[in-house]
């Protein structure tokens, strides 16, 4: 699949509007079946990652995860390159809204010359393996001072499939409010962008700033894996 006009075809300005109402937005048909069979078959090509770690040993969860190493393979880098100026004026709108100086360049290139800037070096593109009663503890990817509001997850396997349980789950952590659970089942090959670490929600006073974490429940039978990709880099 041609990734640049892949990405150009879907539907950005429901996009940012599902961002901005829920601070995640599913993009579907994003990889087809046999590039998402490719990037499970490559996990134990060890060439290709910087770090690998057992998530029960830092009781992140139950599973295990791979850091990919730079050169990115170009699938990776071309979904990195190509999203991230669809999401830029997304996270500036939402600096804005919340009256913060911070303001995101228009390219992934002007990004991660800031974050070589401030020592963060390594890339954070991952991918994720969980086997049956495999599951991620509720958490952020944040890797240093710089970081960008949303990242994305692209599903690899296909639930009801090849494994059962393992949804992705946000927690919405709203100021003087109980949380809100979401629990989301996106389809092979869909792509989900979410926030972060917090986004902008309109209230009865203006704007605030909503937190949120994800995770993934108990994998229930199966196996899965999962594309995440971070557009800033780690320290």
């Amino acid at each position: 699949m041609n990734i640049p006009s892949t990405i150009k075809t879907h539907n950005w300005d429901q996009a940012t509007t599902d961002l901005n109402n829920t601070g995640y937005a599913i993009l579907p048909e994003v990889l087809t079946a046999a590039e998402c069979d490719e990037l499970v078959q490559q996990y134990t090509n060890d060439t290709l990652f910087r770090k690998t770690v057992v998530m029960e040993r830092h009781q992140y969860g139950k599973g295990e995860y791979k850091y990919y190493a730079y050169p990115l393979l170009p699938v990776i880098q071309q979904l990195r390159e190509n999203v991230y100026p669809k999401l830029a004026p997304v996270a500036n709108g939402w600096m804005d809204a919340l009256n913060k100086p911070t303001r995101f360049p228009d390219t992934l290139a002007q990004l991660l010359e800031h974050c070589h800037a401030n020592g963060q070096l390594k890339p954070t593109a991952l991918i994720l393996q969980y086997a049956k009663g495999g599951f991620n503890a509720l958490h952020q990817d944040l890797y240093g001072d710089v970081f960008f509001p949303m990242q994305m997850v692209i599903f690899l396997d296909e639930v009801g499939k090849d494994y059962e349980g393992g949804e992705f789950v946000l927690i919405e952590q709203k100021p003087r409010a109980q949380s809100k659970a979401i629990v989301l089942k996106p389809a092979k090959g869909d792509m989900l962008i979410f926030t972060t670490n917090f986004r902008a929600a309109k209230g009865n006073n203006g704007y605030h700033r909503v937190n949120m974490k994800h995770g993934v429940s108990e994998i229930t039978e199966g196996s899965r894996h999962t594309l995440g990709i971070i557009f800033h880099d780690a320290k």
